[in-house]
């Protein structure tokens, strides 16, 4: 792990990623964009998220794909063969950090359990991507981001706010993403461990924990305590009311946060009057009404279009945005103006466009990423290049 100066962050860490799907593939391509070199290994017929979308333009080459696989470089083995098996090892003996999702009882029978790998190189970071805690009574079973979401609870919180029973996914790959992230700050702190102490270790990062610490963030609430003080769930987050208000031409959020942001809001509406009648008419009984106050603004809002709301809402100080059908987001004028979506050309796949990483740094400039490869596109390069070490 040669780092030598401040401005390289990811320079010179390598990574053997065998990862799939979702969860791992994130882990990895927000560390290859912070200049990590990932080695992605496929089997022959690649990651299935190659294969998740008709509107790909080539066999293989997916939105998905496009997406998690940036700056990666691509080589195929079947890690059954002993030829292919001798390249893994050879890789990995030259690798920083390991990151793969195969179940243990699988990846122990092909010779790459943590024990074998940290037998080739004592000093690896082998990260362990699973669906459970090894630890517990699930730990064998299978994990999508389907089965997570019903796990933890989550696809019960729809029901809460709108009162139709039946459990619904949250419409986006959330589990599989929030897990990913936290194999990033995983790994990242067994790096810096690293660094410090000169010592690889053992990481797993499960799914369903790693969801359920998300998801119960807020939603712990009163069971926060022992006895509990109060149920499960944050009640302002279900609250049915608490949704984005109707306008005359669409609908706009707005986030009177503070009790003061309440009056400023009503004042806003030309309605000061409403918080000047019990219960309203007290911090203490606006916080115990909170519905009611929703409700009224609701009743107001279609008065004014979007537009004019945002600049009333605006000069008040009171936070707002207009609600936006997703099919609008690359239009939207701050993204544009930080650059967070780029036009691009892939060697194979024509003029693509990508999303920027978020953060920002004064001491680092970010390299060109490379773009998402084709299958097996650098599977010689890299033998040749185990064999040359």
């Amino acid at each position: 792990m040669p780092i030598d100066d401040a401005s390289s962050m990811l320079t010179g860490v390598k990574i053997v990623d065998l990862t799939s799907v979702v969860f791992g593939p994130y882990a990895t391509q927000v560390l290859a964009d912070y200049g990590a070199e990932v080695i992605k290994v496929e089997p022959e017929s690649g990651d299935v998220a190659r294969y998740t979308s008709q509107s790909a333009k080539s066999k293989g080459m997916s939105p998905s794909h496009m997406t998690l696989n940036r700056g990666k470089k691509s080589v195929t083995l079947n890690l059954k063969n002993e030829d292919d098996a001798d390249v893994m090892r050879k890789l990995l003996k030259g690798a920083d950090i390991f990151i793969h999702n195969i179940r243990d009882k699988a990846i122990t029978r092909l010779g790459f359990g943590y024990e074998d790998v940290k037998a080739l190189n004592p000093q690896i970071i082998y990260v362990h991507c699973v669906g459970f805690g090894s630890d517990g009574p699930y730990a064998d079973q299978q994990a999508y981001d389907d089965v997570i979401q019903v796990a933890t609870g989550a696809a019960s919180l729809a029901s809460r706010v709108d009162g139709d029973p039946r459990p619904r996914y949250m419409p986006t790959l959330i589990a599989d993403k929030v897990a990913g992230l936290n194999a990033v700050y995983a790994t990242m702190a067994a790096v810096i461990h690293k660094l410090r102490t000169g010592r690889g270790q053992f990481v797993e990062v499960p799914m369903f924990e790693a969801f359920a610490h998300f998801i119960l963030k807020d939603h712990l609430a009163g069971k926060t305590f022992d006895p509990p003080v109060g149920s499960l769930v944050y009640a302002r987050q279900v609250d049915p009311d608490r949704q984005p208000f109707p306008t005359k031409d669409g609908h706009i959020a707005v986030v009177p946060y503070t009790d003061t942001d309440w009056v400023k809001l009503f004042e806003a509406l030309g309605a000061a009057d409403f918080l000047q009648v019990a219960p309203l008419d007290s911090t203490y009984g606006r916080r115990r009404n909170m519905p009611l106050m929703y409700r009224e603004v609701a009743e107001r809002t279609p008065s004014k279009t979007t537009q004019e709301w945002v600049q009333i809402f605006g000069e008040a100080q009171i936070a707002c945005m207009p609600a936006r059908d997703i099919d609008n987001i690359m239009d939207d004028p701050h993204l544009a103006a930080t650059g967070f979506f780029e036009r691009r050309e892939h060697p194979t796949e024509g003029t693509i466009y990508e999303m920027s990483d978020a953060s920002r740094f004064s001491d680092w400039e970010r390299p060109k990423q490379g773009s998402a490869p084709m299958l097996g596109e650098h599977t010689e390069a890299i033998k040749r290049s185990v064999e040359d070490d």
